[in-house]
């Protein structure tokens, strides 16, 4: 039986332990948000500073960094199941930096699309592991609100970028070296989360999997406000009684695992949703904004401006979504009316390009429709999206089928990043009435298969399922 820790001697704020998790999360918005501004810059010839991108190229550009985040959610998720979710954030965090320098300087294409596939190793890590580690070390009562910090930071990034974008593209416009400006701030939030890896906790779940009894009442006591111990070793009770109940209900190995009639389907359910997240055409506008709003007839420079009301307009909304709505309203309810708004507004979108003619009307009509769509993805989809990923799956397999659900997640990704380029091309604004005709169709899945996760413990939700999903 492993003993118990004393006390240490001083306490973490768990506040202040998330924050530094989620510069994983800002580091991840920055990185897909800066593509957006660099674009137009590195579409010009070699002569003018720029890497001569044809439409094709624009969209392996942009998705190898989506390819490499379906990958880097995968390994990401086993890696955490191994060696805990600290030391994975740690190396997250240097592959950030690696890949940032290594695309800021890229001579050519092929190198660029190389460190793009190292920052996507990056960035799928992120998202698959900085809401799991925040939900893990959470308590219940708050977990909520600081599983929805992570997408907060997401759109915080992902507007630092479109302001750093216009304000170097308004002041060095014709500076060969414009788009590698933009690309080299990616360094700062990823240093930032390195240095900030050696002050985290390590998860006490993660720790009482491996029979760490010990490390885990000390990373309770230290991230919980209260100073009884008799509330920490019920909790630390609690997760133990759990983990040992999963432990003995299969062999332990993961496929055995799997072949649990309700792991399997809680699974395919979160897999679905992390897919269809995705499928929603978000990060056509997050990756190709500007793109969208210069096919309208507006500037170029004035549709990289214009684009920072995305980014403001998203931080507002997952403002919103979780610190006003979350702890009111039900998951399902929220995840449901994001998802109707996405579409309706998808489908305004599509009719502003396609039946109006090219003017500044139209121009601005699109972004108001873009805004829309935004606000309806960012303060109900997204914050419920992530929340739910943190929350469904079971312990013994979590970081791994997490790691499933985000590379289902970034896959969807690469594919929209891949083929809106062409798309846009050929179709124009005819483009998002296809998004919201699929969007029309998830509608009934989240109605029919998205479960409520409120108000319980992560322990309760696995035995809910358990009970519900036999």
């Amino acid at each position: 039986m492993p003993q118990t820790s004393t006390k240490p001697v001083k306490k973490k704020n768990i506040d202040f332990v998330v924050a530094i998790a989620t510069l994983g999360a800002l580091a991840f918005g920055f990185d897909t948000g800066v593509i957006s501004g660099a674009l137009p810059f590195m579409e010009l010839p070699f002569s003018e500073g720029g890497l001569s991108l044809d439409a094709t190229q624009v969209g392996v550009v942009t998705s190898s960094l989506v390819l490499g985040a379906a990958f880097g959610g995968l390994l990401s998720g086993r890696m955490s199941d191994s060696v805990g979710r600290k030391k994975t954030l740690l190396l997250i965090a240097a592959l950030f930096t690696i890949g940032a320098l290594g695309t800021s300087f890229a001579p050519n294409v092929a190198i660029m699309v190389t460190f793009r596939v190292v920052l996507g190793l990056a960035v799928g890590g992120a998202s698959a592991i900085v809401p799991v580690f925040i939900g893990e070390l959470a308590p219940t009562d708050r977990r909520g609100t600081l599983v929805a910090r992570n997408e907060l930071l997401i759109v915080t990034g992902q507007l630092l970028a479109y302001t750093t974008n216009a304000i170097i593209a308004t002041y060095f416009p014709d500076d060969h070296h414009t788009w590698r400006y933009m690309l080299l701030l990616c360094t700062i939030p990823a240093v930032g989360l390195f240095i900030g890896s050696f002050f985290l906790t390590e998860s006490p779940r993660w720790l009482i999997d491996q029979n760490r009894e010990g490390e885990a009442k000390t990373v309770l006591w230290q991230l919980r406000s209260t100073e009884n111990d008799a509330e920490i070793e019920a909790e630390l009770q609690g997760i133990k009684d759990h983990s040992e109940k999963m432990r003995q209900a299969t062999s332990g190995s993961f496929s055995d695992y799997m072949r649990v009639p309700w792991v399997r389907k809680i699974a395919l359910i979160g897999i679905a949703l992390a897919f269809l997240s995705q499928m929603t055409g978000v990060n056509s506008v997050m990756y190709y904004a500007p793109s969208i709003l210069i096919d309208t007839g507006l500037g170029t420079n004035a549709a990289i401006i214009a684009t920072i009301g995305n980014g403001v307009v998203s931080v507002l909304a997952v403002a919103i979504g979780s610190l006003v709505l979350l702890p009111k309203m039900k998951r399902r309810r929220m995840l449901l009316t994001g998802q109707i708004g996405v579409t309706i507004s998808l489908f305004l979108m599509g009719a502003s390009f396609t039946f109006l003619p090219e003017s500044t009307t139209r121009s601005y009509l699109v972004l108001v429709f873009m805004m829309s769509f935004l606000f309806f993805m960012q303060c109900f989809v997204a914050v419920i999206f992530w929340l739910m990923l943190a929350e469904i799956f079971p312990l013994r397999v979590r970081g791994k089928v997490m790691g499933m659900a985000v590379f289902a997640n970034w896959f969807a990704n690469f594919l929209v990043a891949l083929v809106f380029p062409p798309l846009q091309e050929a179709l124009h604004g005819k483009t998002f009435f296809i998004f919201a005709f699929i969007n029309f169709l998830t509608i009934f899945f989240y109605w029919k298969f998205i479960p409520e996760t409120k108000g319980k413990s992560l322990e309760e939700l696995e035995e809910h399922f358990q009970k519900t999903l036999a």
